[in-house]
């Protein structure tokens, strides 16, 4: 194992967004038990802290890949396109128009079923997201383009919070 690996090295998998995720959690199980403190106790406190350190690096690998979006923003990065969410909220306008329409059925809902209703909605839009981002990346090897789909993606998850936390006010 090298530490300057990049996840998907460390993993042994393709650098893809295609990924099989019980053959990543196999994969986790493995590489922790191969890094695992434990192992080096009877070979000091150094090759320990060693050890440790690959745990977390193993454990912070898994993380991103275990996780559609972060994966994404990943393969961005590694593609020289940084999502840069923080500093770039550049969107189409047609995408913003339909977030504030969203917004708009949010306030306005009233009841269990109108709240399902554009959950619904807002499921089907990010299944739909991830399938274009995964094109995007996988066929197209388009980084940029990738990034901006993973810059959608990071609003729907934040509004598809706002949905959850409404049917919560809501007693569902």
């Amino acid at each position: 194992m090298n530490l300057q690996s990049d996840d998907f090295e460390l993993f042994g998998v393709e650098r893809r967004f295609a990924q099989e995720r019980a053959q990543l959690d196999a994969r986790w199980k493995e590489l922790q038990r191969q890094a695992h403190p434990d192992r080096f106790a009877s070979e000091g406190a150094a090759a320990q802290r060693v050890a440790m350190q690959w745990s977390v690096r193993i454990n912070e690998a898994y993380q991103r890949l275990k996780d559609p979006l972060a994966r994404a923003a990943y393969l961005c990065e590694l593609g020289g396109a940084p999502v840069r969410a923080e500093d770039n909220t550049s969107m189409p306008t047609q995408f913003l128009m339909q977030q504030m329409e969203w917004r708009e059925a949010l306030d306005d809902a009233h009841d269990a079923q109108q709240i399902d209703a554009l959950g619904l909605v807002v499921k089907n839009a990010e299944r739909d997201a991830l399938a274009r981002c995964a094109a995007l990346l996988d066929e197209a090897h388009d980084h940029v383009g990738a990034a901006q789909q993973v810059r959608a993606l990071m609003f729907l998850a934040r509004f598809a919070r706002s949905v959850e936390q409404r049917a919560d006010q809501l007693g569902q």
